[in-house]
C-alpha cells in the first residue's frame, strides 16, 4: 500500500468515526492548566461546544486509530470483508493531531475509536499508549473518550480507565440474538463482563483505604454504550427494555442509539433502507424521561405496538392514552405528576414548586416560567383556566399532529 499523508488518513477516519455517536464530554473531573505545568482543560475557555445537524456533539477530535478489522461484523462498515479505503494512524500521529487540534480552539479532547488491528489486545494496547503519552509526556488535561474493545484483557481496559475521562464499550445490537447473528465474533457475555469490571473498578476508585488514601482516579465520567437501531427487527419497547437493564445493572452515563446506516456491499440479511431519524430521536426523548421524569420503558410503550409514535414526543403520547389521570391542578400535584404534563419540564416544575407556596398561579405566571402552554393547555387547570371538555375531545391528539406539508417536485 503506498504511503499516505497525515491529511489523507484524517480524512479517512475522521469520516469512519461518524457511526459512534457516544461522544458527550459531560460529567468529567475538573482539570485546567492555569499553573502553567500543562496543555488543555476540561472548563473555562478554549472549549468551542459543536453540534451538526443531526445534533451529535463534535467538539472533540473524533477519530478511529484504524478502520482495518479483523472482525466481520454485518453492520460495520469497517469490517474485514468490506471494500473501503483503509488507513492507519501511529501513536505519535494521533498524539500530534490531539495537541495540534487543541492548540487551534477546534476542540476540547479527543473522542478515540478503532478497528481491530491483529488482536483485541494489540489495538487496546496501542490506545492506553496513546493516552498514557498525552497525559504523561505531553500533561494534556483535557478530555479523552476511549471506546475499549471488551475482548481486550482486562487488565488493558483498566489502564485505560486510569488516563481516559470515559471510556464506552459498546453493547452493539438490542439483543444477544442480533448479536450473534450480525457480529458473530463477539460475545454478548464478553461484552457485559467487561462493564462489569469498569463499574467495579470505578466503585473501588471512590473509597479510601484503611490510611485514608484514595486510590488513582478511574474514567470520572464514567461509562456509555451504543446501540444500533433499525438493522434488526427489534421494537422499542424491547430497545428501552435493554437500556434499562443496562442503567440499573452497569451504572452507564448515557446510552446512545444510533440508526443504522446501509453500507455498500451489505449481507442480504440487512435492510436496504435506514430508519427514519425521528425513530432515533424518539428513542433518546424516552431515555430522558426514563432517567428524569420518572418514566419506566413499560409505560413509555404501553398500548402501542411496542414502538413509539415518530409524530409526537412520548410524554405527550403518554399523557393522551392516559387522561384519566388529568387534569392537573399545578397548585396541589406532587413533583412526580407535574413531571408528566405536557409542555413541563424540569426547570419548570422547580419553579411552579417554588412560586406556588407564595401565590394562586395563573396562566401567564406558568408561561413565564418557561412551560409551552400550547402542550400543557388540555392537561391542567388553573384559578383562570380549565380545559372543559378539551381534555375529552376525540380529535385530542389530532391538535398535536404535524400540519400536513405541501411536497415539492424540485
Amino acid at each position: 500500500m503506498t504511503a499516505q499523508s497525515l491529511e489523507r488518513k484524517l480524512a479517512i477516519l475522521s469520516d469512519a468515526a461518524r457511526y459512534d455517536a457516544s461522544c458527550a464530554s459531560s460529567g468529567t473531573a475538573k482539570r485546567n492548566s492555569k499553573d502553567g505545568k500543562g496543555l488543555g482543560s476540561t472548563e473555562g475557555s478554549g472549549i468551542c461546544h459543536a453540534y451538526a445537524p443531526d445534533g451529535r456533539c463534535i467538539s472533540l477530535l473524533k477519530i478511529l486509530m484504524t478502520n482495518f478489522c479483523i472482525f466481520d461484523c454485518a453492520y460495520c462498515v469497517n469490517r474485514v470483508s468490506s471494500n473501503v479505503e483503509r488507513a492507519r494512524f501511529t501513536v505519535d500521529e494521533v498524539v500530534k493531531l490531539t495537541l495540534e487540534f487543541y492548540r487551534r480552539n477546534y476542540i476540547e479532547g479527543l473522542f478515540l475509536s478503532s478497528g481491530i488491528i491483529q488482536s483485541p489486545d494489540k489495538t487496546m494496547e496501542d490506545m492506553v499508549r496513546i493516552a498514557r503519552k498525552l497525559r504523561l509526556e505531553e500533561n494534556f488535561r483535557g478530555y479523552i473518550h476511549l471506546k475499549t474493545i471488551p475482548e481486550a484483557s482486562p487488565e488493558l481496559i483498566e489502564q485505560a480507565g486510569l488516563y481516559a475521562d470515559r471510556v464506552s464499550i459498546n453493547v452493539e445490537m438490542p439483543t444477544d440474538a442480533s448479536v450473534t447473528q450480525y457480529a458473530p465474533e463477539k460475545k454478548p457475555d464478553t461484552i457485559r463482563k467487561a462493564m462489569a469490571d469498569v463499574r467495579l473498578r470505578k466503585e473501588a476508585a471512590k473509597e479510601k483505604s484503611h490510611t485514608g488514601k484514595r486510590p488513582p482516579r478511574f474514567a470520572p465520567a464514567g461509562q456509555s454504550t451504543q446501540m444500533i437501531i433499525g438493522a434488526d427487527g427489534s421494537s422499542d419497547a424491547t430497545i428501552l427494555g435493554q437500556s434499562t437493564r443496562l442503567y440499573s445493572s452497569y451504572g452507564l452515563k448515557r446510552v446512545y442509539y444510533s440508526a443504522f446506516s446501509p453500507i455498500p456491499d451489505a449481507t442480504a440479511k440487512l435492510p436496504l433502507i435506514k430508519p427514519p431519524l425521528m425513530r432515533e430521536h424518539r428513542l433518546y426523548q424516552a431515555d430522558w424521561l426514563m432517567r428524569f421524569y420518572g418514566f419506566d420503558a413499560s409505560e413509555i410503550t404501553a398500548g402501542t405496538d411496542g414502538n413509539l409514535d415518530l409524530t409526537i414526543d412520548p410524554k405527550l403520547a403518554w399523557a393522551l392514552r392516559n387522561r384519566h389521570a388529568f387534569p392537573v391542578d399545578p397548585m396541589r400535584a406532587d413533583r412526580e405528576m407535574l413531571l408528566r404534563v405536557p409542555g413541563f419540564g424540569e426547570r419548570t416544575v422547580q419553579r411552579i414548586i417554588a412560586a406556588r407556596r407564595h401565590r394562586r398561579l395563573r396562566w401567564d405566571d406558568l408561561a413565564r416560567m418557561g412551560a409551552n402552554m400550547k402542550n400543557a393547555r388540555p392537561f391542567v387547570t388553573l384559578l383562570d383556566w380549565t380545559p372543559g371538555t378539551l381534555l375529552d375531545s376525540p380529535d385530542l391528539a389530532a391538535r398535536f399532529a404535524p400540519k400536513p406539508e405541501q411536497l415539492s417536485l424540485f
